[in-house]
């Protein structure tokens, strides 16, 4: 009965913004159809969780009303998204955390992301005769997942500073239930599970390849599953109820260890049960910089949250309320301080551990008031690298009755990550480490113990010391880009977390494997404003209205007057946004 009280409730609260894939089984070009968002604008006084699947969302709701903290409402949340959302996250992959610690007006990280093993070295890939690492297969699953030490160190952090007395083991309830008992699948994860095991592309896709994925996520002739069919996942519900039961040290040290390792050196992998034993979650100092009156957080490296911030420091040189919302000019700038940011994001982004990245200086006043000089409004700059970083993420936020905020990342790198489940563990392991360059030379170069370069960012915006705006999205280099969508059009705008959430996107940049370095458009932008952008000389691409391409985004804000939350959720995803 609670299984089938859950997904009533979850058919009822949830607004189904992607019904174009339940009426279309086959996804036919695994694009939306969707011409108007409609998602809502909720509000709510003591508590409030979005995320990118309604489940999770009501399951960190449920935490929230029986007098969690926002760190127990995030990790049930992100836990259950482990389940729900597999082709985003996975106990495999990693995540980073802001926390807003109300008791002392304190925003604090934790860096929850992978090295790689002690055998990844350029040496061992070269021998091979790969001149990269691969994509996916046990050789791409080459960092430790860090996920679940996160939630570890979150959860520790909450009992010690914010009071928390709730019980680890009551934390997974929910994704036990869903992965044992199993879940309606939703049209996210069924246009993936067909994207992704589409035997054109023998390589990159045609997951259907490894025994243990074909197993789990594929029904018995083969065929993926379609919206509304129940997946089960038994492995992973009882790796999820060990973890309960036992805490993080099953996952590093027990029996989850010793199944994945012994997978690993079976098929030729090469993590070790020292890699495991040897991982740690960090707390780490936030990275910030101020923008119009308030101040923005983000995470410091090894992800690319220090672009995201510079983009908001070029844009204080500009008047944003002069160049106008959904204009040229307004694209145009903040895709020129994309490359000026990323420009520098590629120069330096590596393990802070290994490599010197000069902070102070990339987001200083004084160079993001250089970079904007270097913006020429009349033209698109023409001299840019080409990049490739993408990203299958999910984004979180939770608030709490008692003032506590999160913004959380969590994530497995592509979508399905390596596409390599230990067998008997259910656990899908992430790809991140792929990223790394077995060019000796290149700044995130490969190394043994070394942490990649990563796309994640999770992002906090507080007015006096307290919250104001929380904000995330997935889809690697969409994530500075539709940040900066999201301030500007919600702070220099004044629009609400929904509104500015549904607003048309843009990419700049390389996504989802595409060849192209371009500039993609939404067709929802005026024709007038697409054709200024290619007469500046962008490359311009016209995309779906709602495309995935665009990533799953969500904010809340927070009234500083009266404490009133406001969630948004993107309706590219199968989220909500629900508080009480």
């Amino acid at each position: 009965m609670r299984k089938l009280s859950l997904i009533l409730s979850a058919c009822f609260l949830a607004v189904y913004v992607n019904s174009a894939y339940a009426e279309n089984a086959n996804l036919v070009g695994y694009e939306s159809h969707l011409t108007k968002s409609q998602q809502q604008n909720p509000l709510a006084l003591n508590g409030m969780v979005t995320s990118p699947h309604y489940l999770a969302t009501q399951a960190g709701l449920d935490i929230l009303r029986r007098g969690g903290t926002a760190v127990d409402a995030a990790i049930a949340a992100a836990a259950t998204l482990t389940v729900v959302y597999p082709q985003m996250c996975t106990l495999g992959g990693d995540n980073f955390w802001l926390i807003y610690n109300a008791k002392d007006n304190k925003v604090v990280a934790i860096n929850a992301s992978g090295r790689a093993g002690e055998k990844a070295t350029i040496k061992l890939y070269k021998g091979k005769g790969l001149e990269k690492i691969p994509s996916r297969g046990y050789l791409a699953a080459n960092t430790v997942p860090g996920v679940v030490s996160g939630w570890d160190k979150a959860f520790k952090y909450a009992k010690k500073n914010l009071d928390s007395d709730y019980k680890w083991a009551d934390l997974f309830s929910t994704p036990i239930d869903l992965a044992t008992n199993g879940f309606p699948v939703s049209s996210s994860l069924a246009m993936w599970s067909a994207i992704d095991t589409d035997t054109k592309d023998k390589e990159f896709h045609n997951l259907q390849r490894f025994s243990e994925f074909k197993k789990v996520f594929l029904k018995p002739d083969g065929s993926p599953y379609t919206v509304g069919e129940i997946l089960k996942q038994p492995d992973l519900g009882k790796s999820l109820a060990l973890i309960a039961k036992n805490g993080a040290d099953e996952f590093y040290r027990g029996s989850i260890a010793q199944k994945i390792v012994k997978d690993m050196k079976k098929n030729g992998g090469i993590l070790t049960l020292n890699d495991f034993k040897n991982h740690t979650a960090d707390l780490v100092e936030p990275i910030s910089v101020k923008y119009r009156n308030y101040t923005a957080y983000n995470f410091p490296p090894n992800t690319q949250g220090f672009a995201s911030l510079e983009i908001l420091n070029i844009l204080n040189n500009f008047d944003l309320k002069t160049v106008g919302n959904g204009t040229a000019d307004y694209y145009h700038l903040i895709i020129e301080a994309t490359k000026q940011a990323f420009a520098d994001r590629d120069k330096y982004l590596s393990d802070p551990e290994f490599v010197h990245i000069p902070l102070d200086y990339l987001l200083s006043k004084e160079h993001g008031a250089y970079q904007a000089e270097l913006i020429d409004m009349n033209k698109a700059a023409a001299k840019v690298e080409a990049l490739d970083p993408k990203g299958d993420t999910i984004w979180l936020g939770t608030v709490d009755r008692y003032g506590n905020a999160v913004s959380l990342i969590q994530s497995i790198y592509h979508d399905f990550g390596s596409g390599i489940i230990p067998e008997g563990t259910g656990i899908l392991l992430q790809n991140r480490g792929s990223f790394f360059s077995l060019d000796p030379n290149h700044v995130n170069a490969l190394m043994p113990h070394k942490r990649t370069f990563h796309t994640l960012n999770p992002a906090l915006l507080t007015e006096n010391g307290k919250p104001y705006i929380l904000y995330g999205t997935m889809g690697g280099e969409g994530q500075p880009q539709t940040q900066a969508a999201i301030i500007t059009r919600m702070v220099d705008f004044n629009m609400t977390p929904q509104e500015a959430i549904d607003a048309p996107r843009w990419l700049y940049g390389r996504t989802w494997g595409k060849a192209s370095n371009n500039l993609k458009l939404e067709n929802r932008i005026p024709k007038n404003v697409i054709e200024e952008l290619a007469a500046r000389g962008h490359p311009v691409e016209v995309v779906d209205a709602y495309t995935d391409t665009m990533g799953h985004a969500g904010a809340i804000k927070i009234d500083p007057k009266t404490g009133v939350m406001q969630g948004g959720t993107d309706p590219r995803g199968d989220g909500l946004a629900s508080g009480y």
